[in-house]
């Protein structure tokens, strides 16, 4: 079995970086992808664009802190995981996300 993420988009957001009770930093970050679907009747460009919510462990997260900032266009390894919880109320939620392994910022920040 292979479970295999590879995403090249924009940070939406700075990333939320916290530090676990075991003292591990732990980066939530958002991520915008485009796929190109051609063109229209009008010959305008269609694309679609998709959202990924991404998490980084430990040194991954401690350089999400340091050098990604939202607009920042980035490449993205790691794997796709589903967690579960159940809320307050009793309803259980689950939500996908990307485990990262490795991140590599493309090109000059927008602000330079």
């Amino acid at each position: 079995m292979i479970n295999k993420v590879i995403l090249i988009g924009r940070l939406t957001a700075d990333p939320e970086v916290r530090a676990a009770p075991s003292g591990t930093h732990v980066a939530q970050l958002r991520l915008a992808t485009s796929t190109y679907a051609g063109r229209d009747d009008d010959g305008a460009r269609r694309e679609y664009i998709d959202h990924h919510a991404l998490v980084a462990f430990g040194r991954t997260a401690e350089f999400a802190a340091e050098h990604l900032r939202k607009g920042r266009l980035v490449y993205v390894e790691g794997h796709s995981q589903t967690r579960s919880w159940e809320t307050a109320d009793g309803q259980r939620r689950s939500a996908t996300e990307v485990v990262v392994d490795t991140f590599q910022p493309i090109g000059p920040r927008r602000d330079e």
